[in-house]
């Protein structure tokens, strides 16, 4: 497939709407993680505990993987043992 394209009037409007809207989309993103990073660094000072660590049980929950990282952090949990890192 080739590198360039020529694109009628009909693909062009498409992706002219389809540009301007994922742009959009983007911005609204962008937006809303802001909001988002400023209400997690607002609750965790208030509940003392790390920004990190709010996220990440954010991110824990919103992809439902607790499992998958309970057994990572067995893992490193295991390895530091091993190694005498911790007891």
């Amino acid at each position: 497939m080739s590198g360039v394209k020529n694109f009628n009037d009909a693909e062009k409007q498409k992706l002219m709407q389809v540009i301007s809207q994922g742009s959009q989309v983007l911005g609204e993103i962008d937006d809303l993680r802001g909001g988002l990073k400023d209400t997690v660094k607002a609750v965790a000072e208030e509940l003392g505990v790390k920004t990190t660590v709010l996220s990440k049980a954010i991110s824990i929950a919103h992809k439902s993987n607790w499992e998958e990282n309970n057994q990572d952090f067995e893992l490193v949990e295991s390895i530091l043992v091993a190694t005498g890192k911790i007891k």
